[in-house]
This record gives C-alpha cells, sequence and structure tokens, in this order.
C-alpha cells in the first residue's frame, strides 16, 4: 500500500470517528449502578442523571449490577463498546477491588475516567441500644470485650470497611467486620438491630440520626460538619483520623476523546445545576465535577493508598 491510500484511510477512519462524535449520542444511554437500589451511589446517580439526560437529549436507563464491592459492575463495563452508550458510576471500593478480588479486567487500561462526581465526609452512626455514644467510650468498650462490637460495609474494601479497619488500628481494639453487598441491605440491618454500627456516608444516615432510628457517634471528617455542629470528630479522641468517600463515572476503554469531552462537560453542567447541586450538597455531598485526567490521577491516588492500608492490615485477596 502506498503513502497515499494510508493517508487517504487515516483520513477516513478520522472523520468516520469525528462524524460518530459529533452525533453522540443518538440513542439512550445506560448507566450501571454497581449496587442494589436503596445505597449511596444509587442516591447520586438518581440525583444528576435526569439532568444529565435532559441535557444530552436522551435517557439515562439505570442498570443495575450489584455484587464483589462493586467489580461485576465494572466487568460489565469492560465488556460493553467503547462508543459512549454504557457508563458506570463507581464508589471509591472501585479503587479497591483489584486489590483484593481476582478482577476480569485491567484497573488502569480497561475504562477511561471521565469526571469525579461528589465526595462526602463519614459519620460513625450505631443503633441506639448501642451502649457506647463517643469514641472514647467505644474505645473503652472494645476494648475490655474484643470482638463483640460489630460494624458493617458496602462490601470488602468499601470505605465503610477500611475506615473501620483504620479506626481499629489506630484505637488497637478488635471489632467484628461484616460484609454487605450494598447499602439498602446494611441500613435495613443497622436498623432492625441486627449490626452495631456502621463507619457510614453523611448522606445515607443523616435523616435516620435526625429520626431517632441511628445516633451518631462522631463525624469522621477532619472538622465538624454544619449538618451536626455539635457532633464531635473522631480525630477528637483519635487524631490524625479522617474518612471520607467519593464517586465517579468511568466509560469503556478506548471510547474517544471527543465523547469522553462531551460527557464530562455535560455531566459537569448537569451538577452546575442548582436543583441538582442544592439536592445534593442538602444530602451532604461536595460536588467536585473533575477533569477526565485530574479524575485518572486520583484513581491512581485513591488505588495506592489502599494498598497500602490492605497490605498493613493482612487483608487477604480473594
Amino acid at each position: 500500500m502506498n503513502l497515499s491510500r494510508v493517508l487517504w484511510a487515516l483520513g477516513f477512519c478520522f472523520a468516520a470517528t469525528l462524524a460518530v462524535a459529533q452525533s453522540y449520542p443518538s440513542k439512550p444511554i445506560r448507566l450501571i449502578v454497581p449496587f442494589p437500589p436503596g445505597g449511596s451511589t444509587d442516591l447520586v446517580a438518581r440525583t444528576f442523571a435526569p439532568k444529565l439526560g435532559e441535557i444530552l437529549g436522551q435517557q439515562i436507563a439505570m442498570d443495575y449490577r450489584g455484587g464483589a464491592g462493586g467489580s461485576i459492575g465494572a466487568t460489565e463495563l469492560s465488556r460493553s463498546a467503547p462508543d459512549g452508550y454504557t457508563l458506570l458510576i463507581v464508589w471509591d471500593t472501585h479503587a479497591v477491588n483489584h486489590h483484593i478480588y481476582k478482577v476480569r479486567y485491567d484497573f488502569e487500561k480497561s475504562f477511561d475516567p471521565i469526571t469525579l462526581l461528589v465526595q462526602s465526609p463519614g459519620i460513625l452512626v450505631a443503633h441506639p441500644s448501642v451502649t457506647p455514644s463517643s469514641v472514647k467510650e467505644l474505645i473503652a468498650y472494645a476494648k475490655a470485650n474484643p470482638g463483640k462490637v460489630t460494624y458493617g460495609s458496602g462490601g470488602i474494601g468499601s470505605s465503610n470497611h477500611l475506615s473501620g479497619v483504620l479506626f481499629c488500628e489506630k484505637a488497637g481494639v478488635q471489632m467484628t467486620h461484616v460484609p454487605y453487598k450494598g447499602g439498602g441491605p446494611l441500613i435495613a440491618d443497622l436498623l432492625g438491630g441486627h449490626l452495631d454500627m456502621v463507619f457510614g456516608t453523611l448522606p445515607l444516615f443523616e435523616h435516620h440520626v435526625r429520626s431517632g432510628k441511628m445516633k451518631a457517634i462522631a463525624t469522621l471528617s477532619k472538622t465538624r460538619i454544619r449538618q451536626f455542629p455539635n457532633l464531635p470528630t473522631a480525630a477528637e479522641t483519635l487524631p490524625g483520623f479522617e474518612s471520607k468517600t467519593w464517586f465517579g463515572l468511568l466509560a469503556p476503554g478506548g471510547t474517544p476523546t471527543d465523547i469522553i469531552t462531551r460527557l464530562q462537560q455535560a455531566v459537569a453542567k448537569a451538577l452546575a445545576d442548582s436543583k441538582v447541586k442544592e439536592q445534593l450538597v442538602d444530602r451532604g455531598f461536595d460536588v467536585v465535577a473533575s477533569t477526565p485526567d485530574g479524575f485518572g490521577a486520583f484513581l491512581r491516588e485513591a488505588s495506592d493508598s489502599a494498598g497500602r492500608l490492605i497490605r498493613s492490615a493482612g487483608i487477604k485477596p480473594e
């Protein structure tokens, strides 16, 4: 093949790709939610997705693929065509799963980052029947009763789990971890008194605390939060302890850059909408809306940090 034919072929491919990107989207977009309905991931998705669909001019259809800390949903995305019509909302477990599960995808190569969506401070909540009401009391109780206190999580390696691991390390106590497949089942068991406590996310637990169905022991942020200004931070008893969660959006690896850019801009516009932003902020989220490159760097750093904690805690891959 001579040079002119090569250049013609390259030009044709570029023109075809550009045409696809310019006409995108021309059909509904599937948004994979890798946890059951009722959890924080579902809450974030349902808050911004309708506005995103309105901006793009296409319906955003939710597809719930819960299990294995979100890795089942990630596997589904990795097998999808890189055309912008299948996306995945991820929780912080995404930066952890490849350290603890035998996943069927490459953490970096199988996905293209679109944007970091929101972040949220953590909060330590317990069933009202639990004896300790402060971090100091919890540490004393856990030391006197090794392994008796149970704490739940949205799955092995989730922020709930790793927050508990870090807490136990810093406090020098033993508590029993109980993993769930998502926030919905976790909340049901905590409300029912089948679980003692959760290192949870503020948006998912705030109304339960205000209703008296759960009690707040501490916020897990660096400073006290406006929603509960009189609630102490865990760091006031355990200096340096902090936990926050995050959510982001991914596309399959190899998605055209123009489509990634279109999606990032549309998501940023959706998150900036006054009603969407108000709903997220009122529920305890901080809107971020990063660039694709910024989210990619964030993911790599989150993965490195999680890997170090997992190794130090002796959490074994499954």
